[in-house]
């Protein structure tokens, strides 16, 4: 039994790899968040740069290597808190990432989002049947690697890895750097008054989290490409008239950016709220038998190595460390405001109670979304939103009466205070929608709990250290729209932090009395439409099919050119699951040569994600020291700006060039009689 086995878990060794790990992978996320809204899983790419290395290493085994994925992958899922702190600097309010606030923000709401889900682990994960698709894949390949199973080694998956980051690499140095390539295009056209676009987006990474998502969620992205550009954008272009001089494509652009952003906000928000109402039943029977668990006599919970979590005393007294933390930091925001003591006070008391409150709830859901359609699938954007507009009314009337807003400044702080409170809930859901999915897969290879949730609070603060620097890092490269470091810089090389912007745009709404509500209507009443398509779809197919509301509603938000990607990726991994179970059937071991296949391809679309991002954050470090020198903004570019239009039509021709590399590789995995 894989209880009675007794291997070393929590190994110095393996911790100082985690730790590096770590480090690597959250400033990998911090850049592909802030360009694109995204964040992927590093889970199982530690996993098998774990086996790689430990394999050099004497007496390494499964268990060891399980504790140093559980601790990468929080960098995996920390660093979503970049979905709405850059909002500080987009509204002016601070200058520069606060090095000790942020920290304290991400490393003590990381922590409550693994001590919050700790009393769901027996119902969540021992008794329940939810998929968990990356912990059940993580725990293959810890499998695999280890002779558990398959024949396929541990340095096969590392050249996956490294091959698919090298590519990866290289096309984005290509582009961000040398310029030689372009990174998108777009096809700008006209009907009458209506302007059309029809746009292509040439990113591996976001190719390689397409063919993560899978096909459901790559067409929901795509439906709402064609309700922003092919409904909206056209309907609301043909009521307006251009500014004089103003290109199709500005004119278009502003439209969806001031109109339709907005829509896709009300589509996402009513979809979370949609997706916590069906989770509200299992999340309560959840507490209650894990209570009911803690309050039986020792003796009848006959607990083996396997069942035995962090104690109560020990998770009592981190969540009071936590919660000094986050007063303390709390009280050095709001004190910076040179309110009143009593008001101070106030503020910092009722910003962590709603922080801490919110969390804990967000927390049982994130949980159950984990083991339902995976980490990075899982809502946590919808999460945010729901974050700062509570956050944000909250403050409104705290604010309101003890008259902050006839003050200097006022408007601001409030905006500032909500975005802030937000940050702490995001920290909390991100990991804790982590920690279920490395449960799982400790339970399937036969890990220790309580070990496992010593790896993720090691992990939280490891990643916490490195997230603030590296955002400083790339907002004096890149700067964010409406938040450049310097005078003269070009705002279109800005990282769109597109999540940041969503929930800026509506905290700031809220406080000015000027949110555009009318779009955000239409885009609640959209989302109730959307939520009933879904519904409808997965009782005729038994929830075989599906339009998920969530998805959908980001596809309306983001940038076309981030999207399409992604509906390219899903697409390529759907053509390529249905090519390999044609191939299959004419196998004698059918499972074999599809796990083969998708294996491999999980292994690439993740060494294209990790590629893409390691190169941004380097880029990024030498665009500053050209910059603190003196020098350009481009200090690798190797071509002039007249170059754009070739740099398109390369772009394109190198980016069918990697889809066709990317369906080989897959294919090769098994050769079929």
């Amino acid at each position: 039994m894989q209880h009675e086995l007794h291997l070393p878990e929590l190994t110095a060794r393996g911790m100082l790899l985690g730790a590096i790990l770590t480090v690597i992978f959250t400033a990998s996320n911090v850049y592909l968040g802030l360009k694109v809204g995204l964040t992927f899983s590093s889970a199982i790419p530690a996993a098998v740069i774990s086996m790689a290395i430990l394999k050099m290493f004497k007496g390494s085994n499964i268990l060891e290597n399980n504790m140093v994925q559980t601790q990468a992958s929080a960098a995996g899922t920390l660093s979503a808190v970049i979905f709405i702190i850059p909002g500080l600097l987009m509204i002016g309010y601070w200058q520069g990432f606060q090095f000790w606030q942020t920290l304290l923000v991400s490393a003590c709401g990381g922590c409550m989002g693994v001590l919050f889900t700790i009393p769901l682990r027996r119902a969540m994960v021992v008794h329940s049947d939810l998929p968990y698709p990356e912990g059940i894949a993580a725990a293959e390949i810890l499998k695999v690697g280890s002779g558990q199973a398959g024949s396929q080694s541990a340095g096969g998956g590392l050249k996956e890895i490294l091959s698919g980051s090298f590519v990866s690499g290289f096309v984005a140095l290509c582009t961000n750097g040398f310029q030689v390539l372009s990174g998108e295009c777009h096809f700008w056209f006209s009907t009458g008054r209506s302007v059309w676009q029809l746009p292509f987006g040439f990113s591996t990474a976001l190719m390689g989290a397409g063919y993560l998502i899978g096909i459901m969620s790559g067409l929901a992205m795509l439906t709402g490409i064609l309700i922003a550009w092919g409904g909206c954008v056209p309907y609301f272009t043909a009521q307006e008239i251009p500014l004089d001089g103003q290109s199709l494509g500005a004119f278009a652009s502003g439209i969806w950016s001031q109109k339709v952003r907005l829509i896709g906000a009300g589509t996402m928000g009513i979809a979370a709220v949609w997706t916590l109402l069906t989770l509200v039943k299992p999340v309560v029977e959840g507490v209650k038998e894990s209570l009911r668990s803690m309050q039986a006599p020792k003796e009848q919970q006959a607990l083996h190595r396997m069942d035995i979590d962090m104690s109560l005393s020990s998770v009592g007294l981190i969540f009071l460390v936590m919660l000094v933390g986050l007063v303390g930091t709390f009280y050095s925001f709001v004190g910076a405001a040179a309110l009143p003591m009593g008001e101070t006070v106030i503020f910092v008391i009722v910003g962590v109670a709603v922080a801490v409150l919110m969390g804990f709830f967000v927390a049982a859901a994130c949980a159950y979304m984990a083991g339902l359609i995976g980490t990075s699938s899982s809502p946590i954007s919808g999460i945010g939103i729901m974050g700062i507009i509570i956050s944000s009314l909250v403050m409104y009337a705290l604010c309101s009466y003890f008259g902050i807003f006839d003050l200097p400044g006022g408007t601001k702080f409030a905006t500032a205070i909500a975005i802030f409170t937000t940050s702490i809930i995001i920290s909390i859901a991100c990991i804790s929608n982590d920690n279920m999915q490395d449960l799982k897969t400790g339970y399937l290879v036969g890990a220790t709990p309580w070990r496992q949730q010593v790896a993720l609070l090691l992990g939280c603060v490891v990643g916490a250290v490195v997230i603030a620097p590296v955002l400083n890092l790339l907002y004096e490269a890149y700067g964010f729209p409406g938040a450049m470091p310097r005078p003269g810089m070009d705002e279109t090389l800005a990282l769109s932090a597109p999540q940041a912007g969503l929930m800026t745009t509506i905290a700031t709404g809220i406080f000015s009395q000027n949110l555009a509500w009318e779009y955000i209507y239409m885009g609640i009443g959209l989302g109730i439409l959307l939520v009933a398509v879904n519904v409808f779809l997965q009782h005729i197919s038994d929830q075989k099919l599906g339009l998920p509301p969530l998805a959908v509603g980001m596809g309306i938000y983001l940038p076309p050119t981030v999207v399409t990607p992604l509906v390219i990726g899903a697409a390529v991994g759907y053509g390529l699951d249905w090519y390999l179970k044609r191939r299959a059937e004419k196998s004698t071991n059918v499972t074999s040569v599809m796990e083969d296949g998708r294996r491999r391809g999980t292994l690439v679309a993740s060494g294209f994600i990790v590629g893409e991002s390691i190169m941004g954050v380097l880029i990024a470090a030498m665009i500053v020291f050209s910059l603190s020198g003196g020098g350009s903004d481009a200090p690798l570019a190797l071509v002039s700006k007249s170059f754009a239009p070739t740099a398109d039509w390369l772009g394109l021709a190198v980016n069918a060039l990697i889809v066709c590399g990317f369906v080989w590789a897959v294919l090769r995995a098994r050769r079929v009689g």
